[in-house]
Order: structure tokens, then sequence, then C-alpha cells
């Protein structure tokens, strides 16, 4: 594979012919577009393995919405103000990311590449940006914070034990996590209609139901048997129970008793930046800001728990005249395309969370793939800024698009 540079001044001039913008793009890349990186994810993987993934709740509405809806905004460019090269930087919480655009937290990535969160820490610090670390990871968050450098944040719930997210606070803390982001919107397992169908469970076990699909990926199988320990490793119990057992465990301490005081708990013990995932609801956002949240993503669980639920890019704009610049704004859901970080900047929001395709680019190629997902971004919003007549992210706000 060709190298990819990471030079943050790696841009193609506008003003350039574009067979040869193409062609400078397909030799610093292996992948054209996240689309493409999804396809290959495709292919490598079990369909029950990249269903687990790739679905949503139920019908899957809330999930093809968070994508359509980026569709509804268009730009308004004023190519007259630009310049040769543009600064995609952006500061969250006293760091400086070269991009607005983070990885978010996913759970079991250690099924689409060895070690998985491994790779993509590894991937986002060398992009010069953060990453969310989910608490269903396969690799211990004392272990991801040994093994990686770069700015690294830890997501946790409120369960039912608050000992446990109290625990996995005080764990995040020590190991030197910078922000704790608190996921609000997982009161109960939403119901993944694809999974059932395919008879996918943690781990994935061979049945007469997909063998075919699994023998069909070898490199999958041989990747997996060389790392036979995939588990939920951030749990105490990890080393003691089965991986069934502690998936049960985790289920069952879901908690649809959450309330504010809990927020109020968590600030208590937690001293750096808290930030509230699982924000719909301008009222929610206010209130969390009040309780002493410093941060807010907009955001629906990816379309995996509530099917019906507002897009996310729908719902940011009530949300940023509620908040009103008390704190910063983030969103993650149907990010597609580097013209879709644009646009949720354009309506208030600082930086963008990617999840699934995080993923795409770890079953693609491992590290390597989710360095080539970040790339694309950042190539992505580099040109939009350029076709409108930007020359920073700072000059990214609503009179961008179409009222």
């Amino acid at each position: 594979m060709s190298n990819i540079l990471f030079d943050e001044q790696r841009v193609l001039d506008p003003m350039t012919d574009n067979a040869a913008r193409a062609q400078k793009f397909k030799r610093d890349h292996d992948y054209v577009s996240v689309d493409e990186v999804r396809r290959l994810a495709k292919r490598a993987l079990p369909r029950m393995v990249f269903d687990f993934a790739d679905g949503g709740a139920e019908t899957e509405s809330t999930m093809r919405r968070n994508e359509a809806a980026f569709d509804d905004l268009r730009f308004i460019p004023r190519p007259m103000g630009g310049t040769l090269t543009r600064d995609l930087s952006v500061s969250l919480f006293g760091s400086k990311f070269s991009l607005p655009v983070m990885i978010g937290p996913t759970g079991f990535a250690g099924l689409f590449w060895p070690h998985g969160e491994i790779a993509a820490a590894r991937a986002a610090h060398a992009a010069g940006t953060g990453y969310v670390m989910s608490h269903a990871s396969t690799v211990a968050m004392e272990d991801l914070s040994k093994e990686t450098k770069g700015l690294k944040w830890f997501q946790n719930f409120i369960y039912k034990d608050r000992g446990l997210t109290r625990s996995f606070a005080e764990r995040a803390l020590k190991s030197g996590y910078d922000a704790l982001v608190v996921t609000i919107d997982n009161q109960v397992p939403g119901f993944r209609e694809r999974d059932v169908k395919s008879g996918f469970v943690v781990p994935p076990r061979l049945s007469l139901k997909n063998a075919a699909d699994v023998v069909t990926h070898p490199g999958w199988v041989f990747r997996m048997l060389k790392t036979p320990n995939v588990t939920f490793a951030n749990y105490a119990s990890a080393q003691e129970a089965s991986v069934m057992a502690l998936s049960a465990y985790m289920e069952s301490n879901l908690n649809p008793e959450v309330g504010w005081g809990d927020l109020d708990e968590i600030r208590a013990y937690w001293p750096k930046p808290l930030i509230v995932k699982g924000v719909l609801h301008p009222l929610d956002a206010a209130e969390a800001v009040a309780r002493g949240a410093d941060g807010i993503i907009v955001s629906n669980h990816g379309g995996r728990q509530l099917d019906g639920a507002i897009s996310t890019i729908e719902a940011l704009p009530a949300i940023v005249d509620a908040v009103a610049d008390r704190v910063p704004i983030l969103l993650d859901g149907g990010v597609r395309r580097g013209a879709d970080v644009v646009r949720a900047i354009a309506l208030g929001a600082k930086a963008c969370l990617i999840a699934r395709p995080q993923l795409w680019g770890l079953a693609a190629g491992g590290e390597h793939g989710v360095r080539q997902v970040l790339e694309i971004y950042r190539s992505e919003i580099d040109r939009v800024l350029a076709l409108c007549g930007l020359k920073k992210i700072e000059e990214i706000n609503r009179s961008c698009l179409k009222p």
C-alpha cells in the first residue's frame, strides 16, 4: 500500500487542474471516499460482523435520516475570498486538533481488527486529533493509555451500580484520560433487528446458519485466531467470567432511572472536562450545562437506540441556541463526508465525531485504514472551504448555508 502523508500542509491548490488533483489524491490514498471504505469493509467481514456495526434499531429510519438530513443543507459559496492554504485546526478544552473530526466511541472494535482500539487511537494521534474509548472496548483503558500517545477521552455509562460508574471514572482519571464522556441515551438496549436475524452474539460463534459466511472470509478468521481473547476488557471480572456472562452483566446494569442528580454526582468526583453525549432536546442541553457539563455531544447513538428519533443535524440548531456559546457542542451521527462536517460547524457545532467510518477503516486495513479515513475527511473539508472561499474553520457560519 502506498505511504500516506500526515502533514497538515498537504493540501491541494484549488486552482490546480481537476485531473491533476485526482491523480495526487489517488497517489497519497488507497481509498477515494468513506463510501468506498464501507464497501471494502463489507467484503472483508462476515455479514453478521459487518451488520453489527452497520445496522441500526428496528426499521433503521433514524440511522438513514442521520445521513439524508445533511443533504437538505445547501452551500452558498462566496469564492472570491479564498486563499492558497486553509487552516482546519480547532481548539477544544485547551487542546488543539489539526482537523474538526475525532473518533467517537464504538464497542468491540477488536472484532474488526486485532486490538482495534489501539490501532484507531494511534491513527487519531497520527492525524492530530483525539480518540474516545468505549466502555465496551476489547482493550482495557489502562492498556490503551500505555500503548498509545495523544489526546484520549473515556466514555462512561450511568449504571444501576453507581459504584461501577464511579470506578470507571476513577480508573480513567488515574490512566490520564483527558475528558469523561457520559452517555445518557442507553437506558435500555435498542432492538437491532439485523443482529437478531443474523444470530450475532458477543463474541461471534460459528453455527450452521453462519458457517458459510465465516469460512468465506479467511482473512478475518485468521486475524481473529491470532487474538483469541476478545472480551469486554474494561470490566474488572473480564479475566474471570465468560464474555457471555459479562455481556449479560452489562445489559442488566443499564438503567432507565437515570436523573440529573446522577450528573451532579459525577461532576463532584470528576475534575476534568465532563461531556454529556446523547442529547437531542434543547432543554436537556441547557440543563446539562447548568449542572456543570463542559460540553455537549448531539447524538442519537447512531440510530441504534430509539428508532424514529430526530436526526442529529436537525436537532443541532435548537441546541446551539439553547446553550448560547456557554460550552462547546459536538455532533455525531451520519457524518460521511467532509461537507457534512462543514455543515455541522455552520450550524454551530465545534467538531464532529465519527463512529462507523472508523470501524470500516479498521476492517479495511487496521491502523492504516483508519488513517486513510481521517485523511479523506481532511481533504474533503479543505476542498469545501476552498470552494466556498473560506480561509479557516472559524469563518464557517450559518451564512454559508441556504436558509
